[in-house]
């Protein structure tokens, strides 16, 4: 831990990761009663997980360089306080439109825990304490896919599609009231300025670098077989398998089960091995599931064992490698590391959608290996990622400072 900070609670840092995944997934199941209640098609409705993902992805892009040059402390507690006003204004739409507007905001305000909660860890933690961190905050993204689809669909079928909202933006105030007395500025070399010249040289300064890139790759095409998952995986169980939705979620949740056990498992022995190394065993664990899933698929096996077995053992490594992935790419330069933590949540976000699109332009209606070679692609890019951080060293002290200025 540096000596100039303490850390902040913890529980702040994880609800306020937690609620841009929760309030996507936690909708889902209320959207296909939204076309008679608004008069208007699915095509419409869709826009509000569309312009959502959207949303996360441009937002990712604005918080890190703010808050490194005005604090974390304003910038999470404005993106609080808009999540919590845009999902009233979710809860209160009384036209479609008025909805997408709302699921911007309310993207737009959620993904600053996902930026600042990363950031804030490596403002109080040094480089190789940071990732046992990380990996706790990003058991919340794990936990709020897995529980978001069924919290929704009770609160859509107890109480009416606009339930949900108000759940989420009780979570969003909470949070806020939590964090406004207990949640102190932990980045402290910045400067009150903001400008776009400013923001850009940030990033410049990130994409030359090697070791970022190197990190920044490895998360992401991680992200990308997740993507690759989430977009393939129901489709082949539900349509082709025929097995009912209900089963589906219980193996979905077998899946996030595993993931979580790779971030328990990087808690525990990320110290002692170092971040490099435990990329390097993750990406192994990944690539060997990817390898059997893709195998099993070439070979003809069409069962839901053959699917989600591989994929809890790629979920497993990933979970390995994720939070110490994270931790190298904001540690590359500390005194841009909420620059860095928005550049790779967008990246991230990139290579999800691209790999969504790859998968669904080449899924049959007869088989997996779409996705099979999708994720054996992803895993073996994320493993060769990891060249480009070889001999590669965090920014000296001097240049930190250097370069906040």
């Amino acid at each position: 831990m540096t000596a100039q900070t303490k850390a902040p609670p913890i529980l702040v840092l994880i609800v306020a990761t937690a609620t841009g995944p929760l309030a996507l997934n936690l909708f889902v199941p209320s959207m296909p009663g939204l076309v008679p209640v608004f008069g208007t098609d699915y095509g419409t409705v869709q826009l509000t997980l569309t312009l959502y993902l959207a949303g996360i992805a441009i937002g990712q892009l604005l918080y890190g360089p703010i808050s490194d040059r005005i604090g974390r402390r304003p910038t999470l507690l404005t993106g609080l306080t808009v999540f919590t006003l845009a999902s009233l204004l979710c809860a209160f739409a009384s036209s479609i439109e008025w909805l997408i507007a709302g699921r911007i905001f309310q993207a737009l305000g959620g993904c600053a825990g996902m930026v600042l909660g990363r950031a804030i860890v490596r403002d109080v933690y040094e480089r190789e304490e940071a990732a046992p961190v990380i990996a706790f905050i990003t058991m919340a993204m794990a936990v709020a896919p897995m529980i978001g689809p069924a919290i929704g669909g009770f609160l859509d079928s107890a109480f009416g599609w606009f339930a949900g909202f108000y759940v989420v933006a009780a979570m969003g105030g909470a949070t806020l009231l939590y964090a406004v007395p207990t949640l102190h500025e932990t980045h402290h070399a910045r400067s009150e300025r903001i400008d776009v010249f400013s923001i850009g040289r940030s990033y410049h300064s990130l994409l030359r670098s090697r070791a970022f890139l190197g990190y920044t790759l490895n998360t992401s095409f991680s992200i990308g077989c997740f993507f690759a998952f989430l977009t393939s995986a129901p489709y082949v169980t539900i349509e082709i398998l025929k097995i009912p939705p209900q089963v589906y979620g219980f193996l979905f949740v077998i899946v996030s089960l595993a993931y979580i056990s790779g971030n328990f498992v990087a808690t525990r022995i990320s110290r002692r091995l170092g971040i490099d190394r435990m990329i390097l065993l993750g990406c192994c664990f990944s690539l060997t599931g990817a390898t059997v899933l893709t195998t099993l698929s070439l070979l003809g096996f069409m069962s839901a064992l053959s699917i989600f077995l591989p994929f809890s053992l790629i979920a497993f490594g990933n979970g390995m490698s994720q939070p110490n992935a994270i931790a190298g790419s904001v540690s590359v330069n500390p005194a841009i590391a909420g620059a860095a933590s928005g550049l790779m949540g967008f990246l991230q976000m990139v290579f999800g959608g691209l790999a969504t699109v790859i998968v669904g332009y080449f899924q049959t209606d007869s088989d997996f290996k779409a996705l099979a070679i999708t994720v054996v692609v992803g895993a073996s890019c994320a493993l060769l990622s990891l060249i480009l951080v070889r001999n590669q060293t965090p920014v000296a002290p001097r240049k930190q400072e250097a370069a906040a200025e």
